[in-house]
């Protein structure tokens, strides 16, 4: 468990490495800025921090490698084949981009097949990265509808404008309570779950606000939502987690657990 003053200086000294290194260099420099101890050392910590600045700040790179790697008891800096949306695989690329990449951004492309491995520590990662990214484009219709006006008055004026963000809000809010509580396979399911969810529910609300300028390649809205969309696909959609889910409680005959209310 890191302490508060850890996880202030830890939050500060990685944002200022996403945020200041070029694209390519970032996987590197994260291992220079001891991202590989802070995994080893405090796996849920690392995967919190990291992931979320990773959606926060639009910066990517092939941490998912690692957590899966290190809940596999294998050594860091290496590559694993990921399960994706519709029973495809997909390995995430340390040496460079490909031009069968899935997304122009990330060096995410399809392999044959791939084998069985350790889901959930992945899982709560992705949820992490897609949390940050849902804030990321909620901030961003957020300073769209302070800022502009329509019909002489602010944006942010109108009732359909705030229920579309108060709904992301919220989304995104309960998404992470889920997520808070993911301490096994099932909750780690559900988290990934409902942040896909979240987030591609707060994709669409922000595409409204932000209506035709949303769509632009010189806003940076579409690179979240194409973001938003890869990641959700990763190690099981919202859709096929929701579905499995739904089988798991059948089968049980119940709902599980996932938290103690008092």
């Amino acid at each position: 468990m890191l302490a508060p003053d850890e996880t202030r200086l830890l939050t500060e000294t990685f944002r200022k490495v996403l945020t200041s290194t070029p694209a390519a260099a970032v996987d590197a420099a994260l291992t220079g800025a001891g991202w590989p101890d802070l995994l080893i050392e405090h796996p849920d910590a690392a995967t919190a921090l990291v992931f979320r600045l990773l959606g926060e700040t639009g910066t990517h790179a092939p941490l998912l490698n690692d957590v899966l790697l290190h809940a596999a008891g294998q050594p860091l800096g290496g590559t694993m084949p990921l399960p994706g949306a519709g029973g495809r695989w997909l390995l995430w690329d340390r040496t460079g981009h490909r031009p069968d990449a899935l997304d122009p951004d990330l060096p995410l492309h399809p392999i044959p097949t791939g084998a069985e491995l350790p889901l959930a520590p992945g899982r709560r990662a992705l949820s992490w990265w897609l949390l940050g990214t849902g804030h990321a484009m909620l901030t961003l219709a957020r300073t769209h509808a302070l800022t502009r006006t329509q019909f002489g008055r602010p944006l942010s004026s109108f009732q359909a404008v705030r229920h579309r963000l108060a709904e992301s809000l919220v989304a995104l809010e309960a998404a992470e309570a889920t997520l808070s509580v993911a301490t096994d396979e099932l909750g780690a399911l559900l988290a990934k779950a409902a942040t896909g969810q979240a987030a591609l529910t707060t994709a669409r609300h922000c595409q409204q606000v932000l209506a035709g300028i949303g769509f632009t390649a010189e806003h940076d809205l579409h690179r979240h939502v194409r973001r938003t969309l890869v990641l959700d696909g990763l190690l099981g959609s919202s859709r096929e987690l929701t579905r499995e889910a739904g089988a798991l409680i059948r089968t049980l005959g119940h709902a599980p657990r996932l938290a103690q209310l008092t």
